[in-house]
């Protein structure tokens, strides 16, 4: 199968204040949008952001490698300068970690880095990367 971008819309409940996390702090380029929502290009990948003032995040967590990981959350797996350079951009904007960046599953099938942290309206975003792509779907 060939590859192709994936589409996700998710709930926020602020347009400018997505705006400005998605397209200034994570480099998102800004695609179309009206007054309900707004396209984003994430690696390639269409995310759009729509609008519902009502909207709260999500709380689940599930415990993975001693972390508990929010769910539902969603991002890219990234190489390894890239996932260095989006854990500085999100440091340098001030943004407070979930989850601090750190390699999980040290030394085991399904080695990555990885780190989580949210937008403005409580949405997860984890932002992985693997020494070695093959690793991505691995099994033990």
């Amino acid at each position: 199968m060939t590859l192709r971008p994936f589409h996700l819309a998710f709930p926020v409940h602020d347009l400018a204040a997505a705006r400005a996390f998605y397209g200034d702090v994570l480099g998102c380029a800004e695609g179309r949008s009206s007054d309900q929502w707004i396209d984003f290009d994430l690696g390639g990948h269409q995310i759009v952001a729509h609008l519902d003032p009502a909207a709260k995040p999500v709380v689940v967590e599930n415990g993975v490698d001693g972390h508990h990981v929010p769910v539902p959350h969603f991002g890219v797996v990234l190489t390894m300068p890239d996932w260095e350079t989006m854990a500085d951009r999100v440091r340098a904007a001030g943004i407070p970690f979930g989850i601090e960046p750190h390699v999980r599953f040290k030394g085991q099938t399904g080695e990555q880095a990885t780190m989580f942290f949210y937008d403005p309206s409580g949405n997860a975003l984890e932002f992985k990367a693997f020494a070695d792509d093959a690793s991505l779907f691995a099994k033990d």
